[in-house]
Order: C-alpha cells, then structure tokens, then sequence
C-alpha cells in the first residue's frame, strides 16, 4: 500500500509525466492567447518555471506575434519582462498598442553572446521576472540545460530563439517549437519537444500582422507562383527580396 502511495504521489509532481498522454498534473502555465495551440501545451499554456525553445530563421514570421499576448499578460500582473540580444529595435508603439506595458519592459544587449546568455541565466535565477526572451545563434547543450535549471521553481515564462539548424541537438529545454511560414500569411508551429506524446501535426496560427504585412506577403506570394509557371529559380528570389524585414 505504501508503494502505491508513494507511486501516486511521484506522477502526482508536474515534472513527470506518461509518454502515452500530455502531463495532467497541476503544471503552473499560462494560456497563449492561441486555442489551438493551448490544446497540445502541456496545462494548456506556455510553461512557467520552464525553458521554452523557438527555433526559427530570421526575423518577421510573427514569432513575437507569438507571445505579445502572454507578454501584455504581464500588465495584469504587475510583472517585468526582459528581452537579452532582440535581433533589431522594438517598435515600442505597436509593442504598446498590443498592450505590452513599455514601464515594465527592459531590454539588454550586450555585445558578446556569453554575456547575453549570462546575464539570461541570471535574470532567471533571480526569480523577479514575469517573462524572459533571449536570443542567441550560439549556445550549447551544457548552456540550455543552465537556463532550464536557472528557470527550473519559478513563475518565470522563459523563451530563447534559436536557429532552425538547432533542432538536431539535444535540449533540456522543456517545450521546443519550430516555426515556419504557413500558408495564407499564417504561422506555422510544430512541437518537437512536449512532456508528453509526439504532435505529429502543424498547428497553423493567425497571428496578428500589420495589414501592410500581409498585403507584401501576399504580393510576394502570387509574384513567387508566376516566376515559378514563367521564369527562372531566380525570379523567385527576386520576388521574395521585394518583402520587407520585419520584427514582429
């Protein structure tokens, strides 16, 4: 009987779970403004006291658009967030207007990306965050487990992008997401990693984008299908350029 006890009280912990099916105990998470998406996360939400992987190249897939609706979360519960080394400089009208609280949001940007990842590792031990977004082109296997275990207690919503060539490495990281472009301007999300089975799915999400956005993304679209029924591989590539750079 003790046995039993003591066997229902370990699946009973937030960090273990069956293989067969999500995590079903109590995981501290928060909703990710994205119902399809909260429907194969793990309490249904972005982890806290948990790292949190975003693999993807380049900027303006809408891989902010991602979590400006968990940051403006943050507002609500009078809770700093931290971005170490964003690629660019915030748009910190539209980050406002998506109801980012700009008085509670502080940027780092160090030049060496040790340092960036030091003063991540940091900011997570110390436990006064609400969130914690990072980027980094290089870091290894030993790095993302420090991050994990610096988040490892907390409430903190830890993220850290990544690029696409990391999704062959291993990572302590609790939750791995891959994104890519989806189809009609939308953002394509597959879970690799999850404290349960495998998603063998692509979540397609909307996520929200300045209408000049979609109208050069669609532009560039239907430029691409002509070049590819008309023209050379380099036409393709000459309709793709005309898409502006964005960070959101």
């Amino acid at each position: 009987m003790k046995a039993a006890v003591a066997l229902a009280e370990i699946l009973a912990r937030p960090d273990v779970w069956c293989a067969d099916r999500l995590a079903s105990a109590a995981i501290p998470a928060l909703a990710s403004g994205f119902a399809r998406l909260d429907a194969e996360l793990p309490g249904g939400g972005w982890p806290r006291g948990a790292l949190t992987e975003i693999l993807a190249d380049g900027t303006g897939l809408g891989e902010c658009s991602l979590l400006l609706p968990v940051l403006g979360r943050m507002r609500e519960e009078g809770r700093w967030s931290l971005l170490v080394a964003p690629p660019y400089s915030l748009n910190g009208t539209a980050w406002a207007a998506r109801g980012i609280d700009l008085a509670r949001l502080a940027v780092v940007s160090p030049s060496r990306p040790r340092d960036a990842l030091w003063a991540a590792e940091h900011a997570l031990a110390s436990g006064a965050l609400g969130a914690l977004l990072c980027w980094t082109t290089s870091i290894d296997a030993a790095q993302v487990r420090r991050l994990q275990v610096a988040a490892a207690g907390s409430d903190t919503l830890a993220f850290l992008f990544r690029p696409l060539r990391a999704r062959s490495e291993s990572s302590a990281a609790a939750l791995r997401l891959l994104l890519t472009a989806g189809a009609h301007a939308t953002l394509a999300v597959d879970l690799l990693k999850r404290r349960g089975p495998p998603c063998t799915r692509t979540l397609h999400l909307e996520v929200p984008r300045p209408l000049q956005w979609r109208a050069n993304h669609e532009s560039c679209q239907i430029h691409a299908a002509d070049a590819a029924l008309a023209g050379p591989a380099s036409a393709i590539s000459r309709a793709r350029s005309q898409r502006p750079l964005a960070f959101a």
